[in-house]
């Protein structure tokens, strides 16, 4: 039996010498945590903390109608992008699920870059590689491109002191190309997936590790530390940020997972008649936020029931909220049980455990 060989990012070792927890992740040897999920997650909502997410993947789509191929490919509208903006949109499948969730940025007006989940850079290359009759130059810059997400209140004053950029000025969903930390031609971008502001900052593998070095540095009086994807997981839950593979994947419509806001139907795209139908006559289950009442920590792939025992749906995200100190999570019901407050029943170790459904998300935006 072949094993494929576990990619790296430029910033491994540093990880493996900072004594991270390291796991394989979409491919990649990934750190999932340092000092400890709950300390990670909690420096990110108090302070500062940085996550290399350089596993992550980046197109750059070039031409005079790169905006039309990606408007054709993804559910939001491109068009309403200016330079320098960022939108987040899904690309929809021909069976009416989703491709993946991605950012599109715009950098002019004939180029954009895509930055796309790991664990989909080539399944994605491909179905846009596929509809690109638009004669639209495609470059994938995944391997030599890394990513370190700097979270947090803090994040702003840390990063402040590496760039002359006016940080305090850059809107949420926008980026700017810039000098930091000496590091010329740096994307610097607010966006971030954790609630809890920041920015994520692209560079070169090369420059990777003098980049984190830096905003270490920058961020040592505000107690930074480096944080893993346990943590990540948990801030974007407590969020209701849908995470690809549990809350969205090829079988589930963005509308029954809540997308409907990054579906426009003012342009033509990918089978947007079906999703339009599933708009227009409504889906038979919806993607909700819950909470825990009874004791018990929800699962991925766990069943859902009502106060009869009738399974509803499933759990596709759940945890113990390091923020809130209760268990929360998401999940899909039919929807006649997808009103707020509604109680359902989550089965643990055969166990009905109640619950009810909450509103998303389930932390107040700062």
């Amino acid at each position: 039996m072949m094993t494929l060989e576990m990619k790296n990012t430029a910033l491994t070792n540093l990880h493996i010498s900072l004594g991270a927890k390291m796991v394989p992740f979409a491919g990649y040897n990934m750190p999932v945590s340092y000092s400890g999920l709950n300390d990670e997650h909690l420096t990110v909502r108090n302070s500062v903390g940085v996550f290399d997410v350089s596993h992550m993947g980046e197109f750059r789509l070039k031409g005079a109608k790169a905006a039309d191929l990606i408007n054709y490919v993804t559910s939001n509208d491109v068009t309403k992008l200016t330079d320098g903006k960022i939108q987040y949109s899904c690309l929809p499948n021909d069976k009416g699920g989703i491709v993946d969730d991605l950012l599109v940025y715009r950098y002019k007006a004939d180029e954009y870059y895509l930055v796309v989940n790991a664990s989909n850079i080539e399944k994605d290359w491909n179905w846009i590689k596929k509809h690109n009759t638009f004669g639209v130059e495609m470059l994938d810059m995944s391997e030599g491109m890394s990513l370190l997400a700097v979270q947090g209140p803090n994040a702003i004053k840390a990063l402040q002191k590496l760039t002359s950029v006016d940080l305090s000025q850059m809107e949420y969903y926008t980026f700017k190309i810039d000098t930091m930390a000496g590091i010329k031609d740096v994307i610097i971008s607010n966006t971030g997936y954790t609630g809890a502001g920041g920015f994520e900052i692209y560079v070169g593998n090369a420059d990777a590790e003098k980049m984190w070095n830096a905003i270490f540095e920058a961020g040592k009086e505000f107690g930074i530390k480096p944080v893993g994807l346990g943590a990540r997981d948990t801030l974007r839950l407590e969020m209701g940020f849908c995470l690809y593979g549990n809350d969205i994947d090829d079988t589930t419509s963005p509308i029954e997972a809540g997308l409907g806001w990054i579906t426009k139907f003012t342009k033509d795209f990918t089978n947007r008649a079906q999703i339009e139908g599933h708009k227009t006559n409504g889906v038979a289950k919806k993607l909700v936020g819950f909470e825990m009442i009874d004791r018990g920590i929800p699962r991925h792939d766990y069943q859902i029931a009502d106060a009869k025992g009738n399974v509803i749906g499933k759990v596709t995200s759940g945890t113990q909220s390091p923020s809130l100190n209760k268990a929360i999570g998401m999940g899909y019901v039919k929807t006649e049980f997808a009103k707020p407050d509604t109680e359902i029943f989550v089965l643990i170790r055969d166990k009905a455990i109640k619950a009810k459904v909450s509103k998303l998300p389930f932390l107040p935006k700062p």
